[in-house]
């Protein structure tokens, strides 16, 4: 496998131990991060026991070589117009920041490593089979 992007639970997954979650991000040569991911961690990282431990653990995980933030520009905004509005056409809303995070995956033509099922009704997404 090559790159692919991380969603909030499968880093979450990862950092509880998680053997499938392990196993797919040691099989890609690059992980993408949404700023979205990120903020999504900090607020619970802020109302967990231990919000100075995870902080650190997610600043070392981010600065390993085959980790990135991915940024939302204006294409980025564009994607995600669209898949809002395939997804109420459909009647299949997702919670708003999951459409950001799969505007991003679709946007760079990555696959998303999620444990949320609610990602496969967005059109187009790949997903990594973990």
């Amino acid at each position: 496998m090559s790159g692919l992007v991380l969603d909030t639970n499968a880093y979450s997954r990862l950092f509880r131990g998680d053997a499938e979650a392990a196993k797919a991000l040691r099989e890609a040569t690059e992980i993408h991060v949404p700023l979205i991911v990120i903020g999504e961690l900090l607020a619970g990282f802020a109302g967990g026991a231990r919000p100075e431990r995870n902080r650190e653990a997610l600043a070392e995980f981010m600065a390993a070589p085959r980790v990135s933030l991915m940024r939302p520009d204006e294409r980025t905004a564009h994607r995600y117009a669209s898949i809002v509005t395939a997804l109420r056409d459909a009647g299949r809303p997702i919670p708003t920041n999951d459409v950001w995070i799969a505007a991003l995956a679709l946007q760079f033509g990555l696959p998303l490593l999620t444990f949320d099922a609610h990602f496969a009704v967005v059109p187009g997404l790949a997903l990594v089979q973990a």
